[in-house]
């Protein structure tokens, strides 16, 4: 496996340990539709979220956050809208990013609930 492909699992497996200790449910990882993969769904009180997490070993080029484009977040809510149709689910939804800076010794993990 490539050094990203370890970083991106590595920030993936945080980001679920992370929701967990804010009492989010895991749904499903890794949830795949056509062209999407939507990392995280988890359920936190009467709300579904969608979870897309980025990890990078800096931010010195460009914030996480700034990758999840506006073509992304689209693939997104289409697998969204597919999971919740498949799974006949009626609830509120909501799309998050959580983002994880290996910076030396120090992570930085920041979760922006409602990110679009």
């Amino acid at each position: 496996m490539a050094t990203h492909n370890q970083l991106g699992a590595q920030g993936e497996l945080m980001a679920v340990q992370f929701l967990m200790a804010k009492n989010y449910q895991i749904v499903a990882i890794n949830w795949r539709w056509q062209k999407a993969e939507v990392d995280i769904i988890a359920q936190i009180n009467d709300t579904l979220v969608f979870v897309e997490v980025k990890t990078r070993s800096s931010d010195t080029f460009v914030k996480p956050e700034e990758a999840v484009h506006e073509k992304k977040q689209s693939l997104l809510i289409e697998a969204a809208e597919a999971y919740c149709e498949t799974n006949n689910i009626e609830m509120e939804l909501r799309f998050d990013v959580i983002t994880i800076i290996h910076q030396g010794n120090k992570t930085i993990t920041k979760h922006i609930e409602g990110a679009f």
